[in-house]
Order: structure tokens, then sequence, then C-alpha cells
């Protein structure tokens, strides 16, 4: 299930959402991933004077208990480095079907650490509640994010949110949009495609987005993929 050195700069993104979703989205969703199963998320997020890598792995051991855990290496133009770590749990209230809405409740921690002896760590500790709902038998799937998070350094506290769009193009494209933001700073937004390599197994896809609208400067480009296998045995 809100994302993201440039440090502060990534940090101030990732408070915008505070949240883990389905690749490509910062506002998650509540479905969680095959119980009994885990699945890997990676992506590659591309800015004019910096990179991330990520990889975000998560269990649902329970079937109704999703932990994922996971981290991101970053680098910028002039060799900065750092790295995050990321543990979440998601557990549902309601799960959602077709024409059905669902919602639930995640909590997380992410710690930030500039590879630098002067760089402090730095992070957050966050909560949101992901309320999914969807449409024409599932072709239309919006999703929508109401959450908290407190700074580790400051120990200043912030409401965060997020509203994403899915809409199913046909059995194996699919377009998604979102914005997302918080009370302390300005709102982000981007769009793309996924794309089903092996339906409901492996995906792919690719977004655009930006600040304030696109347009704006501190434009990215995300590649990532998502794979989920059947249950364990």
């Amino acid at each position: 299930m809100f994302r993201l050195i440039a440090c502060g700069l990534f940090l101030s993104l990732f408070r915008h959402s505070a949240a883990w979703a389905a690749r490509p989205f910062m506002t998650d969703d509540a479905r969680l991933t095959t119980a009994g199963s885990c699945q890997l998320e990676s992506w590659s997020r591309r800015y004019s004077d910096r990179s991330e890598i990520w990889a975000l792995p998560a269990c649902n051991p329970t079937g109704n208990l999703e932990i994922t855990a996971g981290g991101a290496a970053f680098q910028g133009i002039n060799k900065t480095q750092s790295t995050d770590a990321v543990l979440q749990i998601k557990t549902l209230f309601k799960s959602m079907t077709a024409d059905g809405w669902g919602a639930g409740v995640a909590i997380g921690n992410v710690r930030h650490r500039p590879n630098a002896p002067a760089g402090g760590e730095q992070g957050q500790i966050y909560l949101y509640v992901p309320v999914s709902v969807s449409f024409d038998g599932g072709r239309w799937v919006t999703h929508t994010n109401v959450g908290w998070a407190r700074d580790h350094v400051s120990g200043q506290d912030q409401w965060t949110w997020g509203m994403g769009l899915e809409v199913q193009l046909n059995e194996r494209w699919m377009w998604i949009g979102e914005i997302y933001g918080n009370n302390r700073q300005n709102q982000f937004g981007q769009t793309g495609l996924r794309y089903q390599v092996v339906p409901d197994s492996f995906q792919i896809d690719f977004t655009y987005g930006a600040p304030r609208g696109f347009g704006a400067t501190q434009n990215w480009m995300s590649f990532g993929l998502r794979w989920t296998p059947e249950k364990f045995r």
C-alpha cells in the first residue's frame, strides 16, 4: 500500500504520500498481495540531476497482513549517494470486489541515510487509510488515501493525502494517474501506463511526473516492474 542526493528533495517528495502502493502508484490501494505468497516491486526513477533505484519485497503470510521491507539507493550528478530503508505493514477492514469497495490501514517507517560524514539520519513514521472503489466490473478503480506522518528529526506532524485512478484499456494495458501531497508542501502528480507481460503475475510500467502539475522543474520519469507469483506450495 504514500515516496522520493538531493536528500532533502527526495524526502520532501516522500512526505507528500507517506505510502507504499501497487507500482507505480504513490497513492496506495486497498488490496494485498496474494495470500501465502510474496511479491517484488522494483523501479528506477530518473531526474535531471539524480537517480533512484528501489526494491520493495512484500509478503502476506496470514491472508490479511502484508509486510513490506526494502529500500533504495540514490545518486546525484555530483556523485553524492544515500540510501533508504523501509518497513511497512498493511491490513484490510474490507476486501474490494468488482463494483464494490475496500478499505484498510497501513503503518510504516522510513530511514534515510546520507553517505557523508556530516549527514545525519532522517526519515518518518507514518500511518494512512487507503480506500479503493471499483466501477464497471473493475475496469475503473479509484484510490483515496488520508494519513499522518511525523518527521524523526524535527518532530513535526503533517496530514497526507492522495487520489489515484486506474483505467483498464484492454486485457494487457492499463492507464494510471494520480495526485498526492500534504498540508505543508506542494502537490505532486504523475501519469503513465502498465503492461501485463504475464496477466496477474508479471507487469512492467512507465510514468512521468512533476510537482505542481506537469511542466514544472524537477520532473521525473520512472520505469518499473512488479512480480506477483501464485501462492507458495
